[in-house]
Formats: C-alpha cells, structure tokens, sequence
C-alpha cells in the first residue's frame, strides 16, 4: 500500500468549504472544490512518490500492467484502472444528464463524435456521506402528469397528454426541443400560480433550479424524475441510460473510468438531445435507493451488477480480501491500512493504492474508510 497524492477538479457547482475543511484546510477556498478524484483517470491522475519527484499512477500501472492490476484484469480491461474513485462536493444543481453502455460508446467513438472521450461505458454509484438531494431515474409518468398539469396548466397539454399515455421519450423530446428553449415554460411553471400542497415539493424543485436556469426546459424535465434525499450510507447506482441529476449533498462515488456524458441540460457545457435520446432508457424506476449491506460487522458494501468495480465502507478495525488492485480513500477520524507492500496511515480526504496478489488488507483506527476494488 502507498499513499497518493489526488487532484481536485474545480468545477463550478463545487463547494468552498466541504473537501477543505474535510482535509484541514483552511475555508472558504479561492475558488470551488467539486471533486476529489482518486485513480489513475488520464484527465487528472492521481500521482505516487517517486525517486525523482511525483510519478502518475496511470503511468505506473500502464508499465508494469499485470504487477499492478492482475492478469485476469488486464485481460480484461488493458493496461489501466478500470475504476475511478472521487470524493464529490456538490453546491449547485449538476447537469441533467446519462451514461452510455460500452457498446454504444464504443460504436460513437470508433466514428469520432465528439460527445465521446473514450470507447467505454460508465456505470455510476454515489454513497452519501452528508444528507444528498438528487435526481434518478424516471418515476410514475402519471404522477409527472399530475404535476406539470398543476404548474403550467393547458400550455403543456401536449407533455402531460404523451405522460398519460406512458410516452416518456415523446414527453422527453418535446420539452428538450420546445421552441425558444423552452423559456416560456420555465416562467409560467415557476410562477406557481394557485398551486395546492401537494405540488408544492414540485414547485420548490422547478424553482430550485430555474434559479439557476432560468431558461432551459431541462427544468421541467427534472418533474419527470424521482426527487431522492439520501441518508448518510444509502446510494443511487446510475447504470447505462439513467437519466439524474445531482442538487446538493457531499458523497464517495465509484464509476468505470470514463468520461463519456451525454448532457439534455442544466449546464453550460455541451448539450447533444438527439445523441441523449439515443442512449436513455425510458424506464419507471420505482425504487432508486440502494441500501448498505453488511457483509461483516464494521463492513458494508452496495452490490452492482458490473465487473468494473465493487465499493466498501469499513469503520472498524478488520482484515478485508479483495480482488485486484484497491483504492482507500478515508473521510473520517484516522485508518492505518497495510498489504504485504506497505502501510500508510491516513486521515480525512487522504487515499492510498495497492497492487492485485498483495494479501488481505489489515484496517486499523478508528475511522470511516471507502475501499475500493474490482467488481466479481
């Protein structure tokens, strides 16, 4: 096990405060801290003590790709971490957005679109560490219905007809496509003209956002989502075609390593509906909240059902077998963690690595650490 040295991505919607004062810094910072990201992700690598300076551990891995990853897993996935690890920080409304699964994105940039980075796909898990609004995953068309008939009235009958009738994508398409982006709308559905209490939730929601978005229909869209508060422990898994949003909220996410995103809005960054539309899956999601199992006493974990990645939360002192390479990234108290390569001690917002074959991992501390590792 060696120690890292992770980047944090400034992005705008980030916090000033969380990952600062999580790492002992002093708060507010500069400028906003949305995500710490640990792995070996081109973008941002995180980087290892070397002899003559910092090393990227993409580079490291990318040398000795069967010390570091297995051979088994660089069968699988090649010369680099098929997972990614981030510590996020979310101030302000992320874009409306999906993933891809490997066929569609390995199609798309085989034929050079610009929407995608890389050939793979990108499964998502978020784990909240601190109360998490997000939204994930289609809910109820009819109840969607409901709402947008009560907030915006015969000027979206064409929408709610589509939603009677089960007719997501059309509902979809509609509102991503409405002439003049959709200002008109955005307007008359914030104003909240003689909404009852129980549209009121809807109405905070839209208004939440339009504050930020004033006119951009992906607020409405928003309406067609399941609104989810997560508790401390509880996650959302995005798989490929979800549909999410994240609002607010500090949480651990694993994903496959990618940077593959297909926006419908929310952002100023780039925005491709017709591409969105290709890889969404207009599916009800009933239930988006994943539940921690324990898998032993201090240890839980929140099964997948990808081989890119698996992810577990340890907060007492254990012995763990994995697969493959790990990550560990600490956001409470402080862990020692050891393989047959090394121990590190780490504290809040401070992560480590180690190879496949190094033996068991030995926690000790007391604290709250995420591991990191191949899925099964």
């Amino acid at each position: 096990m060696e120690l890292l040295d992770s980047p944090i991505r400034d992005y705008a919607w980030g916090s000033r405060t969380v990952i600062a004062r999580l790492q002992g810094r002093s708060v507010p910072t500069a400028g906003p801290e949305a995500e710490l990201w640990v792995g070996a992700h081109p973008a941002a690598p995180s980087t290892l003590d070397g002899e003559d300076g910092p090393v990227s551990l993409a580079e490291t891995i990318a040398a000795a790709p069967i010390g570091w990853l297995g051979r088994d897993a660089a069968a699988r996935f090649g010369a680099k971490l098929p997972f990614l690890l981030k510590l996020l920080a979310a101030d302000a409304p992320l874009s409306l957005q999906a993933h891809p699964d490997r066929e569609r994105a390995q199609e798309r940039f085989t034929a050079g679109d610009p929407n995608y980075v890389d050939a793979n796909h990108k499964p998502e898990l978020l784990v909240a560490i601190e109360p998490f609004d997000a939204l994930c995953g289609f809910r109820d068309p009819k109840t969607s219905a409901d709402a947008l008939e009560a907030l915006g009235g015969e000027p979206l009958a064409a929408i709610t007809a589509h939603l009677r009738r089960g007719q997501l994508a059309d509902a979809v398409e509609l509102l991503l496509t409405w002439p003049g982006k959709g200002a008109d709308l955005v307007s008359l559905v914030t104003k909240g003209d003689g909404v009852t209490q129980r549209f009121s939730a809807d109405l905070a929601l839209v208004r939440r956002l339009a504050a930020h978005y004033p006119n951009d229909p992906g607020v409405l869209v928003a309406l067609l989502l399941n609104p989810v508060r997560l508790a401390p422990g509880e996650a959302v898994w995005m798989p490929a075609g979800n549909l999410h949003s994240y609002l607010s909220g500090t949480g651990v996410e694993i994903m496959a390593a990618s940077d593959n995103v297909l926006r419908g809005g929310l952002t100023p960054k780039r925005v491709d509906v017709a591409e969105l539309l290709q890889v969404l899956r207009f599916e009800v999601l009933a239930d988006p909240v994943v539940k921690p199992v324990e898998v032993a006493p201090g240890i839980s974990t929140w099964p997948v059902p990808v081989d890119d990645f698996a992810l577990h939360r340890i907060t007492s002192p254990t012995q763990l077998t994995l697969d493959g390479p790990v990550l560990a990234l600490c956001v409470a108290g402080e862990v020692t963690i050891g393989d047959a390569t090394g121990v590190v001690s780490l504290t809040p917002g401070r992560a480590g690595v180690g190879p496949a074959g190094a033996g068991p991992l030995m926690i000790a501390g007391e604290g709250e650490v995420f591991v990191a590792s191949l899925g099964r």
